[in-house]
């Protein structure tokens, strides 16, 4: 019979098997973090592009909220910058930024590694539970948090990623479907250039066939079904993104909750443009407009380093057009906020029902 105690659960002292992703850039506020953890899921800060004095001050707040256990998640992985051909997409943003009103760009760019900071900050704080994308944590830092008793959850997109992430020590792994919106969480981008693209329904069993510690599954995840169809497939749980981002408690700018509310199916794409990794979200005018150009982007995180005042304008002037609206496939089951709370309680009702453990 399929249950929702799972051994995610356990290994997670959580209530439900549900993790809310850790967005970078500020839809995962410490009172969503707080609210999930409170609901009886695990709760994610997303702090890839935070400093450490903002980490301690967001996990501060969020242990003023609940006592229940909650996860902080980074980047593994910085690529060495390359800005290149800077001038060559710099030519290609200049309409964007005359219709943002921003003045000349910057002579020159670089894109901080806050990763060894960011890893500190979670040791000192005793942060319950560390998740990374782009990769694996170095092996020294995975064996320090194995020390202080942290445990460790690893984004993947292929079964040999999810190997990887189990030998390196991972507790446990988020196989990310293609459904999945914001960035691709592939290891390498020299062996995916698009990242790696295999649907969850495909990417959930045979990770689940392949590994001995739990797997989660994400991508298209809204409601109790996707729930319950990942248990069914193998999955110990899900990580749900999108569906947090229109939580009420979520910091998501009000233009990118109304675009993903307005969305459909058809909606989004995988691009390059905003960051030079594979992302997914709601094509606007800056992705069709950039790529119409045939310029490629700088790579990440070059690119994302070039676009950011461009995007922080736009989500000033509450331009969605412009705006990187990163949202996953299943954005047509969303219409409107509720509570963090109140989306825990439908999933597991909804899973319940399907399961026939009412």
């Amino acid at each position: 019979m399929i249950t929702l105690k799972t051994d995610l659960c356990a290994l997670l002292d959580i209530n439900y098997p549900i993790i809310q992703a850790g967005m970078a850039g500020g839809s995962t506020t410490p009172e969503l973090v707080a609210a999930v953890s409170r609901a009886g899921g695990l709760g994610t800060l997303g702090a890839a592009y935070m400093e450490p004095d903002a980490i301690h001050k967001a996990v501060d707040r969020i242990r003023g909220l609940t006592n229940k256990p909650f996860s902080v998640n980074f980047f593994a992985s910085h690529p060495a910058d390359d800005f290149s051909r800077t001038e060559e997409v710099q030519e290609v943003l200049k309409p964007f930024r005359t219709a943002l009103g921003l003045g000349e760009p910057a002579a020159s760019y670089s894109s901080p590694d806050r990763r060894f900071a960011q890893f500190n900050a979670c040791l000192d704080l005793n942060i319950p539970v560390i998740s990374t994308a782009f990769g694996l944590l170095e092996d020294d830092w995975m064996e320090q948090a194995k020390r202080q008793g942290i445990k460790v959850i690893v984004m993947v997109t292929t079964v040999e990623e999810a190997l990887a992430a189990e030998s390196a020590g991972a507790d446990a792994v988020v196989a990310q479907g293609t459904e999945a919106g914001g960035h691709r969480g592939t290891f390498s981008l020299a062996e995916h250039p698009n990242g790696a693209q295999i649907g969850l329904m495909s990417l959930v069993p045979q990770t689940a066939d392949a590994l001995r510690i739990p797997v989660i599954a994400a991508g298209g995840i809204v409601d109790g079904r996707g729930l319950a169809a990942s248990l069914i497939l193998g999955a110990s749980g899900v990580q749900a993104g999108t569906l947090f981002l229109t939580a009420t408690e979520a910091g998501t700018h009000p233009a990118h909750k109304n675009a993903i509310f307005a969305a459909t199916e058809e909606s989004t794409a995988v691009t390059t443009s905003f960051s030079g990794r594979p992302a997914r979200g709601i094509r606007n005018r800056f992705i069709e407009e950039f790529e119409s150009t045939g310029v490629a982007p700088l790579p990440f995180p070059s690119q994302n380093t070039l676009t950011k005042e461009l995007r922080a304008a736009a989500a000033k002037e509450g331009h969605a057009g412009m705006m990187s609206l990163w949202a996953g496939q299943s954005v047509r089951a969303l219409k409107s906020e509720a509570s963090a709370e109140a989306i825990i309680q439908r999933l597991v009702r909804e899973a319940e029902a399907v399961t026939g453990n009412v």
